[in-house]
């Protein structure tokens, strides 16, 4: 995968409005041949954007592009430290490398990923401007048992906030998941290290499919949402604020309540409640009705004979 170089951010940064420019203009602006052009244009495109030439127009990107500020983004988050690293492997484990020297409520983002990974060691693709790709350090003094449920509560705070940013809709999936229209938009990683009696120390990761381009569509195996299907995305900037925000209020209200403070908030969006699933682990399969979650986290799940079993995460998955 190609390198993001000043130049190609800076050719990228001329085609973010979503206008034809041509390689003449571009070459201008950047001081360099219209040969030279072409080929970072074709970089840009092995980081999966969608750009495409057409014969005396020139180049443009097939939907708009509104990069990150990170200038806006440390403003408005302060005092909370903001890193935005274009290109990167992994936001989780670029934060996990460096929780020494991180506050609470520091925030990673990239706009492209190329080794994100998701739950039980899933790849995560995340192609460049397609997603929010966010992580977020905290730490929690009662340490690591304390943790229980986290990925609950910062679905919750994401769903919530995209519904007061007009992004209605949207529901959860135990343990880590959003949904929409039973499709999956989101997916939420919670890694933690520490030592016992000690500090337990967080890296909250998540990628929020925005609009993904149709060049990365085929690559994902499962059924997928974005965000574009429920309005224009006017200010990305602004909906990584009010999200990371929303994920400082919840992590602090969650400090003080532990899970069982928002079991209600959680059966109010869990969108299998109600439904008939199955219960993964491993070989075996258990078949009942998710009944929601309990003051631990735990899933509910109600068993063809009425009684009521509860699960908690790990090598757990759940299927409709």
């Amino acid at each position: 995968m190609a390198e993001l170089t000043p130049l190609r951010e800076r050719l990228l940064r001329h085609l973010a409005d979503g206008q034809f420019h041509s390689g003449e203009q571009l070459g201008d602006a950047l001081s360099i041949s219209r040969a030279a052009v072409s080929k970072h244009v074709q970089a840009l495109k092995s980081l999966g954007l969608d750009i495409y030439s057409v014969s005396g127009k020139g180049y443009r990107l097939a939907v708009p592009l509104q990069l990150l500020d990170a200038g806006r983004l440390s403003r408005e988050l302060a005092p909370a430290r903001v890193e935005v690293v274009p290109v990167i492997g992994s936001t989780n484990q670029y934060w996990l490398e460096q929780t020494e020297q991180l506050n609470k409520g520091d925030l990673c983002l990239a706009e492209c990923q190329t080794s994100g990974r998701g739950r039980r060691g899933r790849s995560w693709i995340s192609p460049f401007g397609g997603q929010l790709v966010m992580s977020m350090y905290w730490r929690l003094e009662q340490g690591m048992a304390a943790a229980m449920g986290l990925s609950l509560v910062v679905g919750i705070a994401v769903v919530e906030a995209l519904e007061r940013a007009g992004f209605g809709g949207v529901a959860l999936k135990w343990p880590n998941d959003l949904y929409l229209n039973g499709r999956k938009l989101a997916g939420i990683l919670v890694e933690m290290s520490g030592t016992a009696g000690g500090p337990c120390h967080l890296v909250i990761g998540m990628g929020l499919n925005m609009v993904l381009p149709q060049s990365e569509q085929d690559k994902i195996t499962q059924p997928w949402a974005e965000l574009a299907e429920l309005g224009n995305i006017t200010d990305r900037n602004g909906l990584v604020v009010a999200l990371a925000t929303a994920w400082q209020q919840a992590l602090v209200h969650f400090e003080q309540e532990g899970i069982a403070g928002f079991r209600e908030r959680w059966n109010r969006l869990d969108y299998f409640n109600g439904k008939p699933v199955r219960v993964l682990m491993g070989e075996l399969q258990v078949h009942g009705t998710a009944r929601g979650i309990d003051e631990q986290g735990a899933l509910l799940l109600e068993l063809e004979n009425g009684d009521i079993k509860r699960y908690l995460g790990g090598e757990i998955s759940l299927r409709g």
